[in-house]
């Protein structure tokens, strides 16, 4: 038998400030399905508190901002972050612009994290959330690189992270030009560049 929706709403308010599971995957949800729909311009806290049928002060207790908000819908939206190990560091760089591009070109995540990062030029906060982000991701990403040197691919003196930053730094620079779409071929092309001014002497 279904749950009266009294029982529901009440068990979504008894936790307080401390996140319902059931209150947060709605407003996420809602959110989402808010972005398929209508796209940023009709996405706002209003929107997303009707939809989800939740209160506006839940929402900005766990989402300062529609910033922070649609951020947490990017992370929602994006696959699990699987890097390609191949035994090539070029092959394995090809594969990071295939995966990332083919999200951001073919989802509305894309235009999410333009959005994302137009606002950070302006609002301190977001600017923040942006740079704890990016230097998560460029931990993640790091790894790559670390593979490559601990096969002797790549000289010991790179740092796997800085690495990771100037893809990710080509990887944005398409994103923000409207460049997503991407062949394996070019993606090789472009690793290809990158990584070979990285190689290990012989």
């Amino acid at each position: 038998m279904s749950e009266d929706k009294t029982d529901i709403d009440a068990r979504r308010r008894s936790i307080g400030s401390r996140r319902n599971p059931d209150t947060e995957e709605a407003i996420l949800a809602a959110a989402e399905a808010i972005l398929d729909e209508s796209g940023l311009a009709g996405f706002s806290i209003e929107a997303v508190a009707r939809r989800a049928r939740a209160g506006k002060p839940t929402i900005y207790r766990w989402w300062p901002d529609k910033t922070a908000l649609l951020l947490a819908v990017y992370h929602r939206q994006k696959p699990a972050v699987v890097h390609a190990d191949s035994g090539s560091i070029e092959e394995d760089v090809a594969q990071f612009f295939v995966h990332l591009l083919g999200h951001w070109g073919g989802t509305g995540a894309g235009e999410v994290f333009r959005y994302l990062v137009a606002d950070a030029q302006s609002n301190a906060r977001t600017a923040e959330t942006l740079s704890e982000y990016a230097a998560a991701r460029r931990k993640q990403t790091g790894a790559l690189f670390a593979r490559g040197q601990a096969r002797g691919e790549l000289r010991e003196d790179v740092d796997p992270e800085l690495a990771a930053e100037v893809i990710s730094a080509v990887a944005w620079q398409r994103l923000l030009t409207g460049r997503t779409a991407i062949t394996l071929d070019e993606a090789r092309k472009i690793a290809r560049q990158v990584v070979r001014g990285l190689l290990a002497a012989g």
